[in-house]
């Protein structure tokens, strides 16, 4: 049997759950995973380049697709009692299976309308829910699962007649859209629901662009072609056709929207944890949880070799054009070193929430969100390079000037001039890109930034075997060692013993991820422990 390194690092999850690109989650995750569906539909109609099928992905954008996925139902006569949301119900389904659900919401007694949130599986299959409508185009619904068109539920031991419509009423309550809209609600504003607002990270990118929702309003205007109205950084699509636009779209509901709901998630975590409290923290492993599905996505499977389209597919990507992919971080195969270190970082975080050691987990966040950014500085610094060096046409551009919008505020945090230069190169319909004023304008900021210029690496040249010219790896003092993650690790009251604990933690983690199991029979068959 497999090695379970989520059984001795967190002993109080489910080992029910399967895994997220290796990742063990400690809760049910996969409706949260499967985001990245609703960006691979995106991505599918700006493909097609029309203005019909812009118009389709704004729509799936705004209101989902395979996420939190429900039907609202006319009843024929009221409720005879109030309903809570995640109350039993029942009912029958297009191809007559039973469909067991729950209350999406409230409703009040003699309400008439009720809201059937559908069951998500354990298993990330092909269809995690049995109903995908949403906003998705008619040939890529799926409706075997749904509730069927007219009939009967059961809710709470009593029948009530029903009538909705299959194709217009099955909707989704958790779009790519809402990731940037409920910002200020999630990430700044503080209150009960957020004593840990305003998030370090996410003040970054308010302060920087003035508006809580800049991810949205991006992808919005680039969407309808029009221009944002930022403080900083603001962008005209009217500059764009349909490919500079398609770039500016994908990019930026990934990279923009996707991106901070990430780092949001592990913040909310931290405002979840209880210290010091074994069996009180589920709730702080399930923000976590939910925060390493959105960054990796259902696409790259249970051991992340699959081809997603979220934060963990672009760091797979870039390494293999910086060399800095492997478990050493310099080789042009195999999965970035960023998502090594990243893994790491995930499960020791978990580890940490499931045994109350709250304090500590700041410090690992902080470095996630600092290795984060690292694929998109490779991808400002790789189209920049294009645009200067290989005459880079629209698409280039567009590419560049989303990687830069992503990460400029990071930049400007540290250095209001540099973040200047870079999106002065680098914005929308910039008049010209100087490539070797953008790779000093982060370079000279990387130490501020919390970067390692050495996992950044340099722009590799296969034909020659070694770097572009005027795209090598930094070398000074960044390009060292960086941050010891197992400190990171440690937490606080580990001592010595957490010292030797946590390295061979780490090790076992590292082995894992290369199919290198520690633990092994004399078949050489991994074995549990």
């Amino acid at each position: 049997m497999k090695f379970s390194l989520a059984t001795i690092l967190l002993p109080f999850a489910s080992a029910s759950y399967e895994r997220i690109a290796g990742y063990e989650p400690g809760s049910q995750v996969t409706d949260h995973n499967a985001m990245d569906l609703d960006q691979a539909a995106i991505e599918s109609q700006l493909g097609l380049s029309t203005v019909d099928s812009f118009a389709t992905a704004k729509k799936i954008y705004n209101e989902g697709a395979h996420s939190k996925s429900y039907a609202q139902i006319t009843l024929s006569t009221g409720l005879a009692s109030a309903v809570s949301g995640g109350d039993p119900i029942s009912g029958l389904a297009v191809d007559g299976s039973i469909v067991s659900a729950k209350a999406h919401d409230d409703a009040p007694i003699g309400s008439t309308t009720l809201l059937v949130r559908y069951t998500t599986l354990d298993s990330q299959t092909p269809h995690h829910v049995g109903c995908k409508v949403g906003a998705l185009p008619v040939a890529d619904q799926y409706h075997q699962g749904c509730l069927k068109a007219t009939g009967s539920v059961s809710v709470d031991g009593t029948s009530y007649d029903y009538s909705y419509s299959v194709d217009s009423d099955n909707n989704n309550s958790r779009t790519i859209a809402g990731f940037s809209t409920s910002a200020e609600k999630k990430m700044l504003i503080k209150s009960s629901d957020c004593p840990g607002c305003p998030y370090a990270e996410f003040k970054k990118f308010y302060d920087y662009y003035g508006e809580a929702d800049y991810a949205h309003q991006w992808v919005e205007a680039a969407l309808d072609g029009g221009k944002t109205n930022f403080n900083n950084g603001n962008a005209d699509f009217s500059n764009y056709g349909f490919t500079g636009r398609k770039e500016c779209i994908k990019k930026g509901t990934a990279y923009m929207n996707v991106y901070m709901y990430v780092i949001r998630e592990f913040e909310d975590a931290i405002d979840d944890c209880q210290s010091n409290c074994i069996e009180c923290n589920y709730g702080s492993v399930h923000a976590w949880d939910e925060g390493v599905a959105f960054y990796t996505g259902s696409l790259e499977g249970t051991t992340g070799s699959g081809s997603g389209k979220l934060i963990h597919a672009l760091a797979d990507k870039r390494c293999q054009n910086y060399k800095t992919c492997g478990v050493k971080g310099d080789s042009l195969e195999g999965s970035s070193y960023i998502n090594y270190e990243l893994f790491n970082l995930f499960t020791i975080g978990q580890f940490q929430l499931q045994t109350g050691k709250c304090d500590a987990v700041r410090a690992v966040v902080d470095e996630i969100a600092d290795l984060m950014s690292v694929p998109l500085i490779q991808g400002t610094l790789r189209y920049s390079y294009k645009v200067d060096k290989m005459e880079g046409k629209e698409k280039e551009k567009a590419e560049g000037a989303v990687f830069a919008a992503a990460v400029l505020p990071r930049v400007n945090a540290c250095d209001k001039e540099a973040a200047k230069v870079i999106y002065d190169n680098m914005k929308v319909g910039a008049s010209g890109t100087d490539n070797a004023a953008v790779k000093k304008a982060f370079e000279d900021n990387y130490d501020c930034m919390g970067v390692n210029g050495k996992l950044v690496g340099g722009l590799w040249n296969t034909v020659t075997a070694d770097y572009l010219e005027g795209a090598e790896p930094k070398k000074d003092k960044s390009t060292g060692g960086g941050r010891n993650n197992l400190a990171i690790g440690l937490g606080v009251g580990f001592g010595i013993v957490g010292v030797v604990g946590l390295g061979f933690v780490a090790h076992m983690i590292r082995k894992e991820k290369q199919g290198k199991p520690i633990f092994m029979d004399a078949a050489g068959q991994a074995v549990d422990v």
